[in-house]
């Protein structure tokens, strides 16, 4: 369906539940200047004016607020030393304390020259609030060993990204340049285009460092498997290729989480995902909330205490200091990550690599 000549598209099964409030926010999104393409993925729902879960082709435009406050916000998963079969609830609740704490100097040194010149040094290493997270999961299914994720093992699943770098910098452009796109022929765009560089590259290390970070408070040792961008801009041949809330399918293996009392599954892209426009060489980056966060505490605080959300379905534990969060980020307040999942493979744009399920799932504290 084209809006201005924009081609968009929806993802998702007839019957798969989107909110019409999310739709109407990616149509009037393709109607904007340059707009070539504008997808909404199985996740798609509403934003701050612009949807999450979507990403968009331009010429000759780039939007910052597409990308948003959050810049380079992703997931780092890690293969770990902790036996599957490991539970140490009560301890790992004791040491995870630590990552409340001010942050270890020698982890530092495992940010790069450019983080260190970004500035924000200080919040390197932490969560920050919302649905980030860091989570310890166990491979519960593998249908493709090719990514040889270790079925004895836990993995750790790292979800954060720029903090009040990625603030900074789109408060900056929108005080300076207001809501507009910014253009190839001007100097905004490049000062744009290396700042949103260096964020991208600080919420990496801040993932790296976070999982760093959880696993010696566990005692424990672990690699990374892979690190994925959901929220950037890049350059796509002549054009420009923005991203909000949607994973790359264009750089291998994506894992796409879902609540914190349902699984997440580790997918391969297919051909039609990463090498032709069809889902904008993009994928969900997660199940997508359901419920805005205004109306979650409403919704279950007679039915759930903080207590009863602290355990999921699964026998998982959330470690949360902040009991608002508790309930925001409650498994009810989003879609079902399954679903999401159908809509892709009915699409053809994945297939399945593993399932993984929460153990523990840390959140920040007060």
């Amino acid at each position: 369906m084209p809006v201005n000549g924009c081609a968009v598209r929806v993802i998702a099964r007839p019957g798969s539940w989107i909110e019409t409030e999310a739709v109407d926010q990616l149509e009037r999104t393709a109607g904007r200047f340059g707009m070539k393409l504008a997808v909404g993925l199985p996740d798609l729902h509403p934003g701050r004016g612009h949807p999450i879960g979507a990403a968009f082709l331009t010429a000759h435009a780039v939007y910052p607020q597409l990308v948003g406050n959050d810049i380079g916000c992703g997931m780092a998963l890690f293969r770990t030393n902790v036996p599957a079969h490991f539970r140490d609830f009560d301890r790992w609740t004791r040491r995870l304390d630590a990552l409340e704490r001010p942050l270890d100097p020698s982890l530092l040194e495992l940010a790069s020259e450019a983080t260190h010149a970004a500035g924000w040094v200080d919040s390197l290493g932490t969560l920050g609030g919302g649905n980030h997270f860091a989570e310890l999961l166990k491979v519960s299914e593998v249908y493709d060993d090719a990514f040889q994720l270790p079925s004895r093992k836990l993995v750790l699943l790292v979800h954060s990204g720029s903090r009040g770098l990625g603030q900074s910098i789109l408060e900056g452009q929108l005080r300076e340049h207001g809501d507009g796109p910014l253009t190839p022929d001007g100097f905004a765009l490049k000062r744009y285009l290396t700042k949103h560089d260096a964020a991208v590259g600080w919420a990496r290390d801040n993932r790296r460092i976070i999982g760093e970070r959880f696993l010696r408070a566990i005692r424990t040792t672990g690699e990374l498997a892979l690190d994925l961008t959901h929220n950037s801009v890049s350059v796509h041949g002549e054009e420009f290729l923005h991203r909000k809330g949607a994973a790359p399918a264009d750089s291998g293996a994506v894992v796409i989480p879902g609540s914190r009392g349902s699984h997440s599954y580790l997918v391969k892209p297919t051909a039609l995902a990463a090498e032709t426009d069809f889902s904008a060489w993009s994928l969900a980056h997660g199940a997508g909330r359901r419920w805005k966060r205004s109306e979650c505490k409403a919704r279950l605080a007679e039915k759930f205490s903080s207590e009863d959300l602290a355990r999921t379905s699964l026998g998982s534990r959330v470690i949360c200091g902040d009991r608002a969060l508790l309930y925001e980020e409650a498994p009810q307040a989003y879609k079902d990550v399954d679903g999401v999942i159908e809509d892709l493979r009915s699409a053809g744009l994945v297939t399945l690599a593993a399932q993984l399920t929460p153990v523990l799932t840390f959140k920040k504290g007060n």
